[in-house]
């Protein structure tokens, strides 16, 4: 399976929404397969990593964020699922949970209704370790012009993370420890 055949079928080649989202993509994969590396005690599918690390975010392309060549008309914190729509009509399952549960540090249905968040109401947690994995080296990267080259420094990650709620700082915490970062 080629990601970028996937991603050309939603996306033009030549847009810069596509240019940010392959080299964002690109970023986030290389980090999570270094991760994969450091904990091969957990036996992560390095392969899988590959795929769904550059397909994590094709969502984008639906909702309303001109910063970056979104168009569409789905508040951002809806690419998750909406992703998980797209790669489940691919017949990718698995590829598809990585979609939906990446965003932030993981979703709970009570944080989605308190939120009042307009995403389907179900928990959407990074479950396996190659989930865990690519949530993870998501957060050192953005798709924004400061970060898009580069990688976020660890404090500005656990900065941007705490603003959602102590358990999701834990989590985060919790993926530092066990990945050795």
């Amino acid at each position: 399976m080629d990601p970028i055949k996937i991603i050309e079928k939603y996306y033009d080649p030549e847009s810069e929404v596509y240019r940010i989202l392959v080299q964002h993509s690109k970023m986030v994969t290389e980090k999570a397969l270094k991760i994969a590396e450091r904990v091969k005690n957990l036996n992560p599918d390095k392969n899988f990593i590959s795929e769904a690390a550059m397909l994590h975010d094709i969502g984008i392309y639906l909702t309303d964020e001109p910063k970056i060549g979104c168009y569409g008309d789905q508040p951002y914190v809806c690419h998750g699922y909406l992703g998980r729509e797209i790669l489940e009509k691919e017949g990718l399952i698995k590829h598809a949970l990585i979609c939906e549960r990446h965003i932030g540090a993981g979703l709970t249905a009570e944080d989605i209704e308190g939120n009042n968040l307009p995403i389907p109401k179900r928990d959407m947690i990074p479950v396996t370790v190659e989930e865990q994995i690519i949530c993870f080296a998501d957060k050192f990267f953005s798709k924004d012009s400061d970060f898009l080259f580069k990688e976020k420094p660890l404090e500005k990650v656990r900065e941007h993370i705490s603003k959602f709620g102590i358990d999701k700082i834990k989590r985060l915490n919790g993926w530092i420890e066990i990945f050795g970062i």
